[in-house]
């Protein structure tokens, strides 16, 4: 028997259904009155757990998490209760069946709008290169972004420069002239319209962005939802996401709200507004507001990268919508989906610990420096030394001191990965010699590393048979 929450039932049952089909063992799963299986106790479980005469089972499983001492359970009901794993998805390893599947992220219900600003001002060469670049971070439609109380005359030759590449296109303006030229040259969708511009949009063959006037108020978008419905005209509405400190908030409901008036439309979200307009690190951000936007069924998102630290935002939130999906279709929370998006620090990190790396200084019998970042500071050895701290540079003339005949390349060598270690202390990733540093979506390998090594260490000596690799 299988032990679970409300939360975790669809998941629990598909795995074990999984780990069935590859092990010679039969499961059921039984769902105890809590939301979140992490959550339970083993004295709770002992009080709601209603025991049936006919149950036959060999074993109890209860979520890795659950806190107490199973004993009492075991000796209640005669047979053995056991913590499974702490992640149902490692149910298949548990049972000796190897690692787990990687999640599948090729499904996604959210559209990325991703905004070209000022588009006027950059030329056309550079909006081209800003479209191929959102289209390789997972953008579906490219919004020329327009410049509000100025005519740009050269906006239908930049939008049907667009669409001859491949790209579908949106037109960002209130101007009917940019907006009537864009779309003759092929923009599908403009944002925006409320009643300062009902006139004439209405009139205009392609989809619109309904958003409300500048009271923000939800009835004030009734009068231009229904006239774009009398005209049997495509559209989507979107009731605007004010920046945090500002409202933000009273925006969030105000998309609750709209989903709950108007079920039946689709609903956009300029998360845009979030990202650039708080000057904080934006994955955690774009996994938010993908979270909002699935739970709400939000189907479209518009966003820009212009503030540096929003530079790699529509490949984040590319990777977010498609997290939040399996966590809604698999009935899990966005845990242990993927790790593209903890890029500051790493998920997990391992330790060798005091005694090890005493020991494995103790045993070393050749000159090639063994690099540890661990517990705050620098660990460097080789078999002439054990050299710590948590300054890179003392730890360096430490060494240095014993080894006087350092060459520039190896010097320099050792100087980058002691670089790549400090960096690992400060913000809790793990190092690993001669090995990039996690970076999320970000990573960059370090192919040469190796071979960058080599080549330093050979410049001092020649190679000795009994010197091995750095472990």
């Amino acid at each position: 028997m299988l032990l679970t929450g409300r939360l975790a039932e669809t998941v629990v049952r598909q795995t074990a259904l999984q780990v069935q089909d590859r092990a010679p063992v039969d499961f059921e799963v039984h769902v105890l009155p809590i939301t979140v299986a992490a959550l339970m106790h083993t004295t709770w479980v002992e009080r709601k757990l209603e025991w049936s005469t006919g149950w036959q089972f060999d074993r109890v499983l209860l979520p890795g998490y659950c806190q107490g001492e199973t004993a009492a359970l075991t000796g209640r009901y005669g047979i053995p209760f056991e913590s499974g794993p702490k992640d149902i998805l490692d149910l298949p390893e548990f049972f000796g069946l190897g690692r787990r599947k990687a999640a599948t992220l090729d499904r996604h219900s959210i559209e990325i709008l991703a905004e070209i600003n000022h588009a006027p001002r950059i030329g056309l060469d550079a909006i081209l290169q800003i479209a191929e670049h959102y289209r390789q971070s997972g953008a579906d439609l490219i919004d020329v972004g327009c410049i509000p109380g100025e005519q740009w005359s050269g906006v239908g030759a930049a939008v049907s420069a667009l669409r001859q590449e491949g790209f579908r296109v949106s037109i960002d303006s209130f101007d009917r002239g940019e907006v009537t030229a864009a779309v003759e040259a092929g923009a599908e969708l403009v944002l925006s319209v409320n009643q300062s511009n009902l006139d004439w949009a209405i009139e205009v063959p392609a989809e619109f962005v309904v958003i409300p006037n500048e009271s923000r108020s939800l009835d004030s978008m009734q009068p231009t939802i229904d006239a774009f419905r009398s005209r049997g005209r495509r559209f989507r509405i979107d009731p605007i996401l004010d920046p945090v400190g500002v409202g933000f908030a009273t925006s969030i409901e105000r998309y609750a709200e709209a989903r709950r008036r108007w079920p039946d439309l689709p609903v956009m979200m300029g998360i845009g507004n979030v990202t650039e307009l708080a000057e904080a690190d934006t994955a955690g951000a774009s996994l938010l507001l993908a979270g909002l936007c699935g739970e709400l069924g939000i189907t479209s998102v518009l966003t820009t990268e212009v503030a540096n630290w929003c530079r790699s935002a529509v490949r984040e939130f590319d990777i977010a919508r498609r997290v939040i999906q399996f966590a809604i279709e698999n009935g899990t929370i966005a845990k242990n989906i993927s790790s593209s998006l903890v890029m500051l620090r790493d998920p997990k990190r391992k330790e060798l610990g005091e005694n090890s790396l005493t020991n494995l200084a103790s045993q070393l019998k050749d000159p090639n420096y063994r690099i540890f970042a661990e517990r705050g500071q620098l660990h460097v050895m080789n078999r002439d030394g054990y050299w710590r701290g948590d300054d890179a540079f003392e730890v360096f003339d430490q060494l240095a001191q014993t080894n006087t005949k350092l060459s520039a390349s190896h010097a320099f060598y050792l100087g980058y990965e002691m670089a790549k270690a400090m960096t690992a202390l400060t913000l809790g990733k793990q190092y690993q010699q001669d090995e990039a540093l996690n970076w999320g979506l970000l990573s960059r390998p370090e192919a040469s590393a190796l071979d960058r090594r080599h080549r330093a260490i050979q410049s001092e000596r020649p190679a000795s048979p009994d010197e091995g690799a750095a472990s």
